[in-house]
């Protein structure tokens, strides 16, 4: 130990820990392209210093489908890597020792899947199942309300998150089988105390739906507690975030012990990692995202008591696209000045005894306790989302905060405040800012899927998915025969394919209908008065707009905040969720004759999703038809979108909804020639 922690006579200093605590395990969530690639990647970061992986899947991976599907179409490898079968899985891995890695897998409705891939892997290089540690994410609960990677209806997707953890605690005792992730639900919305009472809500019906089932003794509660973790989000408010944190672990401490009847203290510990706030992060001036991400750390690493045990940070130019590996490494090097050469481990809670803290800690408690007794009242989280209930609440608390953002009541700089700015060199006139991923990585993955299907024995693979068909339409543990299919060929889609034959495909509510408007001001009348006029210039009863989601990404809070505003402003919106095919959208286009059709990719697929639609219009006869997109697009992917035939370019530094309304009124009065 050195001098700034011991004192001159040798002594402990007073105050100071006998020993500096250990730092949280460090991560950059990454994968793009190919498994080839990507293990590249995870090696190049580990040899820098990162202490723990963390595997970004692409959307197809995610929502079970195999790269040569109709709806896998410019997806493949835009968000993470692609995973068909045991080979890639395999690849992603090559050179590094499962035995000791610690690995963390953002993966929800086919969690089952890549955790048995990953297992078979692991077994392969000759590490023994009961040696692995990490964490899959497996919480399909926030799908539904944000992030929009569900496949199945919520029961038997608990079901599914259910025999994962009863087979991990027996098989694999060292893993975290489910990563309770409120994470996505404060990017759709939530108040700190929604995040922390609706998370909680989802960690009771896990816990009540692996206790019921039977599947292990009563008195293994605690270990299937001991090994539940969550995934959390930190906004820069970084001191509301501090106590956010500690209210967590306060309620779930109480959980824990008298609801489930947990004495052991440390197996009631609140264990959770940690991502800041990536959809905080702003295109305009983005050097101001590196002093958001370092605040935003502080909020989650400052409390001893309530401090992450592993961290991943986003790269400063995740609000223009893919970070590039010194991107990565920069978020990296944060964590490290933070963890070696501060003295913040040296010392013990520095908020104990805190009245500010406690008494904001108390506020966000029993907020958290009524959100979770209102939602267990309603017969628990399950039918909370099927009622629309969650659904509803974040998108009026995303309207919400977006009406504070327009107003200026919530200043983002560089966005709403202090625009003045110098050229930033980062961005500078041909400079690369992001990685781009080469198109021809898609058509190498669908042939490399087909040629792994040939080359199987397809008796195997057969065999193992009837295995899976008869046991999911009973009641046996499905861990078992998806290892089956793992070890016989099968591919991630032939997987996901046989469950949805039995459990079928679920499309949950939007939460448009019971979300509420912001309150008419001067910029909104205007705007109604706008729409109001050019439908009876139309000679229609009102303007009628489709909001869109091509391809598989589900991130639909922007599209929906969208929606609501347009709808406040006089619109009738057709909106009918997400992952739709660039067909679906132009056939309701044509049978709800609307007059403009907007378009929401936030995946990078926009190339090829937005074409796809506008070839479709043009062959349904509807080449008249005004198309806008919104979503994270270069200026040069913009550029070729407007050559394409799109009347207008969203991304998000257009942040005032009431505005971009407006504009939508104008593009409709442009296609229709009528004078502004």
């Amino acid at each position: 130990m050195d001098d700034r922690v011991r004192g001159g006579d040798g002594g402990t200093d007073s105050g100071r820990l006998p020993e500096r605590d250990r730092p949280w395990v460090m991560r950059t969530y990454a994968g793009h392209s190919s498994a080839a690639a990507t293990n590249a990647l995870f090696r190049r970061n580990l040899a820098k210093g990162q202490t723990g992986l963390s595997v970004a899947f692409d959307l197809p991976t995610q929502t079970g489908y195999d790269p040569d599907h109709e709806l896998a179409a410019g997806e493949v490898g835009r968000v993470g890597v692609p995973i068909s079968h045991l080979g890639d899985m395999r690849a992603l891995f090559d050179r590094i020792p499962l035995a000791e890695a610690n690995t963390s897998m953002t993966i929800n409705a086919t969690a089952m899947w890549l955790l048995a891939l990953y297992v078979v892997a692991a077994e392969e290089q000759g590490a023994a199942t009961q040696r692995l540690t990490g964490t899959t994410q497996n919480d399909i609960v926030k799908e539904y309300l944000s992030r929009g990677t569900y496949i199945f209806p919520p029961a038997p997707s608990l079901r599914l998150t259910t025999d994962t953890i009863a087979w991990t605690v027996v098989n694999a005792p060292k893993w975290n089988p489910v990563n309770i992730c409120s994470y996505h639900l404060q990017e759709a919305g939530a108040t700190p105390v929604q995040e922390v009472g609706f998370a909680l809500a989802t960690a009771v019906a896990v816990l009540d739906a692996v206790r019921d089932s039977g599947q292990l003794p009563a008195d293994r509660i605690g270990d299937v507690v001991r090994r539940i973790s969550f995934f959390v989000n930190a906004g820069v408010r970084f001191v509301e975030e501090m106590a956010k944190m500690r209210a967590f672990a306060r309620l779930w401490d109480e959980i824990t012990a008298e609801r489930y009847g947990v004495t052991d203290p440390k197996a009631r510990r609140f264990r959770y990692g940690v991502q800041v706030n990536s959809l905080g992060l702003t295109e305009a001036q983005p050097e101001n995202n590196i002093q958001r991400i370092v605040l935003e750390m502080l909020g989650v690493t400052l409390s001893r008591d309530a401090r992450a045990r592993a961290v991943q940070l986003p790269a400063w130019n995740e609000a223009l696209g893919l970070p590039r590996p010194w991107d990565q490494q920069w978020s990296l090097r944060m964590q490290q000045v933070l963890a070696y050469e501060s003295d913040l481990l040296e010392y013990p809670d520095l908020f104990e005894g805190s009245h500010v803290v406690t008494a904001l800690v108390d506020e966000i408690v029993a907020g958290a306790r009524w959100e979770l007794d209102g939602i267990l009242e309603q017969g628990g989280v399950v039918a909370a989302v099927e009622s629309g209930y969650l659904k509803s609440a974040l998108v009026a608390s995303l309207a919400e905060r977006r009406r504070r953002m327009e107003t200026g009541s919530d200043v983002v700089v560089g966005v709403n405040r202090f625009v003045e700015t110098e050229p930033s060199p980062l961005t500078a006139a041909g400079a690369d800012a992001v990685q781009r991923v080469d198109p021809s990585a898609e058509q190498a993955a669908a042939g490399a899927v087909r040629d792994w299907r040939a080359g199987r024995d397809q008796a195997e693979a057969a065999a193992a998915l009837d295995r899976l068909r008869a046991e999911a339409a009973g009641t046996a543990n499905l861990m078992d025969a998806t290892l089956a299919c793992v070890r016989a060929g099968v591919t991630t889609g032939e997987w996901a394919a046989a469950l949805r034959a039995v459990f079928g495909e679920y499309r949950p509510p939007t939460g448009l209908a019971g979300a509420g408007g912001v309150a008419a001001d001067a910029g909104l009348s205007a705007v109604r008065e706008r729409v109001g006029r050019t439908a009876a210039e139309l000679g229609s009863g009102r303007l009628r707009l489709l909001v869109g989601k091509p391809g598989l990404d589900g991130h639909s809070n922007g599209a929906e905040q969208i929606a609501v505003r347009a709808r406040d402003a006089g619109f009738e919106v057709v909106y009918q969720g997400i992952r739709l095919t660039p067909r679906q959208i132009v056939a309701a286009a044509v049978q709800e004759d609307v007059d403009l059709v907007g378009l929401s990719v936030l995946s990078g697929s926009h190339l090829a999703a937005v074409p796809a639609v506008l070839d479709g219009l043009r062959a349904a006869g509807r080449a008249d038809l005004p198309v806008v997109v919104g979503g994270i697009i270069p200026p040069a992917d913009a550029d070729a979108l407007r050559s394409a035939g799109v009347a207008r370019v969203f991304t998000p530094r257009d942040f005032a909804l009431s505005g971009i309304v407006d504009e939508l009124v104008t593009v409709i009065r442009e296609a229709n020639d009528l004078t502004a």
